[in-house]
């Protein structure tokens, strides 16, 4: 079943939820425009939440997503953050920053029955996951008020275990994708292939409808995506340089630049691997360095280095999340992007 059937929408385009980096303004432009804009809640306080959603019903009337995470939140490990602390103590040193500075990296909640009860009255079109499903009695209570559940796959047994348990949509997530891997079967990185790969196996593989995600940036990307079997796909990057985005002024000028195209998985930023621009960090440390601390422990440690850099204008210490194909970024309205993906 196609992604306009499905949800009754203009446009087989989903607009990847992007948390940290957009709120409701987007969403609405995005689903006005047609297609099923996207609400990234990982980030937000059940409050918050509940007013981002408020907006988004007052100004539109149309489908829209609203996208969570559902990692098991790690036990803090004194003696690996202290190893993380002590490797980062040069650029502490660098910027006058005390390391054992108390600090709070972004704090991202997995989905919960708080989460749920708030959900409830609004009943949105969409609920998307991040790293597997949570609890089958969460799924059964979103599936109660007529949500579909969309969630992420890196590989075909991720799409066959998503299936197995209730996924109504899924997310074939390639590897050049922006942002977090949904990975959550392995940590293998080697199991992680291209788009174009990985879309037409789990299409065979499944029997709901799959998106593609990563790479995607223009309206032949879309419709090769569509020819291979996709219902739909989701892109994230492109929509970096619109106005209602919450992309930040360093992270915009990189975005502008030559070295935009180079990217990497990285876990320094949160513990998790994650596609994001090159930059001093991740060359000096290594995109991939096991020091850092499990996910999103990470965060808090880089936080101040990044909020000292940002307001000297650089993003040595800053998640400048992209995907691979950075051809997409453009400055004009989230609708007018979201019209032009489609021929």
């Amino acid at each position: 079943m196609s992604l306009q059937k499905l949800f009754g929408l203009e446009l087989p385009i989903i607009q990847a939820p992007m948390a940290g980096w957009q709120d409701s303004k987007l969403t609405i432009a995005v689903s006005n425009a047609g297609a099923l804009g996207s609400l990234p809640c990982a980030l937000l306080s059940v409050d918050t939440m509940k007013e981002e959603l408020t907006a988004i019903r007052a100004a539109t009337a149309k489908p829209y997503n609203v996208n969570f995470f559902c990692h098991t939140p790690p036990t803090v490990n004194v003696k690996r953050e202290q190893a993380w602390r002590d490797l980062l103590s040069p650029y502490f040193k660098e910027y006058g920053i005390d390391p054992q500075a108390e600090s709070a990296g972004a704090q991202r909640t997995p989905f919960s029955e708080e989460a749920a009860d708030a959900l409830e009255s609004f009943k949105p079109a969409a609920v998307s996951f991040h790293f597997g499903l949570p609890a089958p009695d969460l799924i059964a209570r979103v599936k109660s008020w007529g949500s579909k559940v969309l969630s992420s796959a890196t590989t075909v047994e991720e799409a066959l275990w998503l299936e197995s348990r209730g996924c109504d949509v899924i997310i074939a997530q390639g590897v050049e994708a922006g942002g977090h891997r949904g990975i959550f079967l392995s940590e293998d990185l080697t199991t992680q292939v291209g788009t174009f790969a990985l879309l037409p196996q789990i299409v065979g593989a499944v029997r709901v409808p799959v998106i593609a995600s990563g790479g995607i940036a223009d309206a032949q990307g879309v419709a090769a995506a569509l020819a291979l079997g996709a219902a739909g796909v989701q892109l994230g990057t492109s929509y970096l340089l619109c106005p209602e985005t919450k992309t930040s002024a360093v992270h915009r000028a990189v975005l502008k630049t030559p070295s935009a195209r180079h990217t990497a998985l990285t876990n320094l930023f949160s513990g998790r691997p994650a596609r994001g621009i090159m930059n001093r960090l991740m060359t000096e440390l290594g995109p991939i360095n096991a020091a850092a601390p499990a996910f999103p422990l990470a965060a808090g440690a880089i936080a101040p280095l990044r909020k000292k850099a940002e307001s000297e204008g650089l993003g040595d210490f800053s998640p400048l999340w992209a995907g691979q194909n950075v051809s997409g970024c453009r400055e004009i309205s989230a609708a007018a992007l979201t019209r032009s993906l489609i021929r």
